[in-house]
């Protein structure tokens, strides 16, 4: 099954569409998608009412998709953590993950409008696998204990502006934080249902041209180090989101660095997840 949230934003209806294709209303179990809902074993009690046949069908037709997490907590980023994206960017092979906070608000649909900014001659893609906490995590013990913290997995494109990021201050924060910079689903896969996050390939075109073609088996620290080593620093609420990094064939790594301009398409897949599109539009 897959959790997704239909409708205008701050107003969508909280769904499930399953194997058959069919899609249900989750309004009897929960308002939205969030970090209550999945701490309170959200996803058990879909499964639960899917079974007992309680949930109302909707129909998708027409419907805005909306991101698959309401209001998370924060966006937690991982930076250079596949091989040959640190190579093609110059930097070197981290020893220990490069994190970075992205605002939560940049959070958007998988097919809203992405703005680039005012100024911005440098927005960039980045395809990554996206991880939801469903419980919270504070120094765990072992990588090991992370698979009993994460709700499920969806489609990230962290959306950086290269100038902003790297040449207008120390930190990354001003090139990873405008609006409209993280596009988010189209659904959220329980974890459960992702029998390897680390054998997801992933892929990113850009007006069709595929700019990224990768695989998750690839990344420098994999999903449960993330989510060990994070919560060794930082508290992981439910809800919280994780963008585990991006491999190689952002256009800061390109030749002639072919950067977004308005009416440019960029498209988004991983195995299992589905897909995203965004138009780009100048703010």
């Amino acid at each position: 099954m897959k959790l997704i949230q239909l409708g205008d934003p701050a107003a969508e209806t909280p769904a499930v569409l399953t194997d058959d294709g069919r899609t249900y209303a989750l309004s009897g179990l929960t308002e939205q998608i969030d970090g209550s809902f999945l701490a309170g074993d959200g996803v058990e009690r879909v499964r639960q009412a899917l079974t007992a046949g309680t949930l109302p069908e909707l129909d998708p037709a027409g419907l805005r998709v909306g991101a698959p997490v309401a209001r998370p907590g924060k966006v937690v980023c991982i930076g250079l953590n596949y091989r040959d994206h640190a190579e093609e960017t110059g930097a070197a092979i981290p020893e220990r993950p490069v994190v970075f906070l992205k605002d939560p608000a940049t959070v958007v649909g998988p097919y809203d409008q992405v703005l680039i900014p005012r100024g911005s001659v440098k927005t960039d893609w980045e395809v990554e696998l996206a991880v939801v906490i469903g419980r919270q995590a504070r120094y765990l013990s072992s990588p090991q204990d992370a698979a009993g913290v994460i709700a499920g997995y969806a489609i990230s494109n962290d959306v950086s502006e290269r100038e902003f990021q790297l040449e207008y201050s120390g930190q990354w924060d001003l090139g990873k934080s405008c609006e409209s910079f993280n596009p988010l689903g189209p659904w959220l896969v329980p974890a459960d249902e992702i029998a390897d996050p680390q054998a997801l390939a992933l892929g990113l075109a850009v007006n069709g041209e595929v700019r990224q073609a990768g695989n998750t088996k690839h990344m420098v620290f994999a999903v449960d180090h993330l989510v060990w080593y994070l919560s060794q620093y930082m508290v992981l609420n439910p809800g919280d989101v994780i963008n585990t990094g991006t491999p190689a064939g952002v256009a800061l790594g390109l030749p002639g660095t072919p950067y977004l301009r308005a009416g440019d398409t960029v498209e988004l897949s991983i195995d299992g997840l589905g897909t995203q599109r965004q138009t780009f539009a100048n703010a």
